[in-house]
């Protein structure tokens, strides 16, 4: 708690959303961004206001590529320490399952954003991710529950 004599100031820590969505055949859903280098998932930052993660996560997903989310499961929480070029924060991911052809064929990139997309076998689609989103996707796509992570690792103290 950071006190003064007349304020209490309220941490604030930026949340962002990840989506995991998979073809038929279990491959994953992976985006070209256009705003920064590699590859990464459908999602991004929690608005400010009274956004859910989940409405977020869904919003994220349907801006970037115009799959509309009816269903996910959260299966992980991770914080990010803040470093000397990000602010850190807690980074939330949704398993949201294999969609159809049918709806897959819907995908519709938003070209400001967006520059390409694959779906990709899990091996080959988290060789494309960065590290920190990497191992956040790779305990998400196996995870039974949700589980807590710290800069992308788990935590021994919290199982």
């Amino acid at each position: 708690m950071n006190e003064t004599a007349d304020t209490y100031v309220v941490p604030r820590v930026p949340v962002s959303v990840g989506a995991l969505v998979l073809d038929p055949a279990g491959r994953l859903l992976v985006l070209k961004p256009t705003y920064k280098p590699g590859w990464t998932i459908p999602g991004g930052q929690m608005d400010a206001g009274g956004e859910s993660p989940w409405d977020a996560c869904q919003r994220e997903t349907r801006e970037e590529c115009g799959l509309e989310l009816a269903a996910g499961r959260l299966v992980c929480v991770d914080f990010r320490t803040p470093g000397p070029r990000r602010l850190g924060g807690v980074r939330l991911l949704f398993h949201c399952g294999s969609f159809s052809e049918d709806r897959l064929a819907a995908l519709t990139l938003e070209p400001e954003e967006i520059e390409d997309h694959r779906f990709a076998e899990p091996g080959a689609a988290l060789a494309l991710l960065r590290a920190p989103i990497r191992r956040r996707v790779q305990v998400g796509l196996s995870a039974e529950r949700c589980v807590y992570l710290e800069d992308g690792r788990p935590i021994a103290a919290v199982a």
